[in-house]
């Protein structure tokens, strides 16, 4: 199955390259996009540098992903959130090779082309949610036949929904929410959209809604009788509708206010289904003591969100606090998932999060792990209060050491070997005791139930970025290697306290990501320029470039040149030795070193045969 995604992936690629331009017409595209919007915040004026002639350059742009960080062909574009405001930037039609785009939570206004398929041909994603936009659904996107997903919620889009979506044989995510649509919903061939996703458009029947009622020969005559009616009626009604309109707006405006991250799905889900357990000293709970838990999955609740769901704090009567995780949607059999489950509930390792248990009601599916006090490791570097204590060394290198040993554990001792995938340091969480646990083992394959690396790529949907190592452009392949790359990152984190992206020491004029500033500074013999100020001179120097080592051993170019994570591991404890982290050695040496060199390759064969 992995030589036929990559086989697929050259298909697309050379497809893609017959039917495009040169790189320059990229370079124009996000020219075009930077010049016809405004830039209420600044994040494109500040990023989007164009003095440059370098291959790759445009690649380095805030929100924007490339096919190859070496060529100024653009794959993503993903300016979510950034304060932008206009019409819709026509000027995209010029990126020729792009698979996805996302202006989500902006101010864009005015009708979505006409001819939106000649502007994004190959797009996979498409997301103008939380925006503006006015008129009606293009009938012309349902020739976007690689589409993936679509989410339009929360503009002012009117009209009929073109029933002509329902073509779309590859959608697997649909949303048009809270706009003033009406008429009868398409029938997807391989999607059933819930009625959250029509949710807050009044005039919606069929599918998952009300079914549509046929118009009778009594309604045509009222139809005639009500046409008839003189001037004062008319104006009535349309006073009617101007109010319609300004109260549907104002409700859409306090939905969004009150429930920005759609937890008006918990609602639905009330009941008394049980919550299957993996520890027998814990009680028995029901979906409704998560319910109550969770002050009903309240958002002031919510720890986090990423990639794999949304994790919300739940305290139980006896006091008892837990984490809750809401996956994100997948596509999975019940008796799949629960497979899944089985399998993540059986692995326990001290540097983990331990699955607690889960619950499946309707189409939700929630985890729940032990609740971790400290929060994240990114949020404890990055995310820190003002005039709150800086981390120690001693601290950060425990942290570094423990989150090691765990996924040294997962890689060569867990049985099955798991592969990360998503490592980053918001998936590293700490307890009261700064003791790491990594959180999201084995979750990346339930978010899509044939885990083509295709999918994955084109859908940008690579990780967080800054952390995924470059080889996964090309290859499309997870592999081991590209944890210790993630992990690599990670240590980066914590020996300079700069995040993976937008280096805050680094020049001006430098727009690369943390690993492309170590690099740079190694070549240079500026190395020591990258610690954070806060731990240099404090008697750690010594152990302080050790790890720094080690993380850029992590980060090489080459997968092959990379350590394994046992080796990754071994070192960092032979580093922090005298602070006895560790006082017994969980991870067992492979028995010979064959074994080591063939990790990976063993572990891509056994995903390649489950994914087959």
């Amino acid at each position: 199955m992995v030589m036929k995604n990559r086989g697929l992936y050259v298909v697309v690629w050379i497809s893609i390259w017959l039917l495009t331009g040169s790189a320059q017409t990229d370079i124009d595209c996000l020219k075009s996009i930077k010049y016809s919007v405004v830039d209420t915040l600044g994040y494109l004026n500040s990023s989007w540098n164009f003095n440059n002639s370098t291959q790759g350059f445009i690649c380095k742009f805030i929100g924007i992903d490339c096919w190859h960080p070496d060529e100024n062909k653009v794959l993503n574009i993903r300016l979510s959130d950034m304060g932008l405001k206009g019409p819709f930037p026509r000027g995209i039609k010029s990126c020729s090779s792009l698979t996805g785009l996302d202006l989500s939570n902006n101010h864009f206004y005015g009708e979505i082309p006409s001819d939106i398929s000649a502007i994004v041909p190959f797009a996979v994603y498409f997301d103008l949610s939380f925006n503006n936009f006015t008129g009606q659904i293009p009938v012309n996107l349902s020739n976007c036949s690689y589409l993936n997903s679509i989410k339009l919620e929360n503009n002012q889009l009117s009209g009929k929904i073109p029933l002509q979506l329902g073509r779309l044989d590859r959608l697997k995510t649909f949303s048009v929410a809270n706009n003033l649509l009406t008429g009868q919903v398409p029938t997807f061939s391989n999607l059933t959209p819930s009625a959250d996703s029509y949710a807050n458009n009044q005039g919606l029947c069929g599918g998952p809604l009300e079914a549509c009622s046929a118009p009778s020969k009594s309604s045509h005559t009222a139809v005639i009788a009500v046409a008839a009616v003189g001037g004062i009626t008319v104006a009535a009604i349309g006073v009617g509708i101007g109010m319609l309109f300004y109260f549907r707006k104002a409700s859409k405006k306090r939905k969004k206010d009150d429930d920005p991250d759609g937890n008006k799905w918990a609602k639905s889900i009330k009941g008394t289904k049980g919550v299957s357990m993996f520890e027998k000293s814990l009680p028995k709970m029901k979906l409704n003591d998560l319910m109550k838990a969770t002050n009903n999955f309240c958002k002031d609740n919510i720890l986090g969100s990423g990639r794999t769901g949304t994790v919300y704090k739940a305290v139980l009567e006896d006091g008892t606090s837990l984490m809750v995780k809401r996956l994100q949607e997948s596509q999975h059999s019940e008796k799949e998932f629960i497979s899944e489950m089985a399998t993540l509930g059986s692995v326990k390792h001290r540097n983990l999060v331990p699955l607690l248990g889960f619950c499946m009601a309707k189409k939700e599916k929630l985890l729940v792990y032990k609740y971790m006090s400290k929060g994240n490791l990114h949020s404890q570097l990055h995310l820190a209060e003002e005039g709150a204590k800086d981390m120690e060394w001693a601290t950060r290198l425990k942290i570094g050491i423990g989150a090691a040993r765990g996924l040294a554990w997962l890689h060569h001792n867990c049985n099955p070997r798991i592969i990360h995938r998503n490592i980053s340091s918001k998936c590293i969480l700490l307890d009261a005791d700064f003791e790491p646990k990594i959180s999201d083992f084995g979750l990346a394959r339930l978010m899509n139930p044939v885990d083509t690396h295709l999918s994955t790529f084109v859908n940008g949907e690579f990780g967080d970025l800054g952390y995924v190592a470059p080889e996964y452009a090309r290859t499309l392949v997870a592999t081991p290697k590209g944890d210790v790359y993630s992990f690599g990152t990670v240590l980066l984190e914590l020996v300079t306290g700069e995040r993976p992206t937008h280096i805050s020491k680094a020049p001006e004029i430098f727009k690369g990501n943390l690993v492309e500033w170590i690099t740079e500074l190694s070549n240079n013999s500026s190395l020591h320029d990258a610690i954070d100020k806060s731990v240099v001179g404090k008697g750690f120097d010594g152990e302080i470039f050790q790890v720094l080592k080690v993380a850029c051993n992590c980060v090489l170019s080459a997968p092959k040149e990379r350590p394994t994570m046992f080796e990754v591991y071994q070192l960092l404890r032979a580093i922090g030795e005298k602070y006895h982290f560790t006082t017994e050695d969980d991870i067992l040496m492979p028995t010979n070193s064959s074994d080591v060199d063939n990790l990976e390759e063993l572990i891509v064969a056994r995903e390649a045969k489950e994914h087959n």
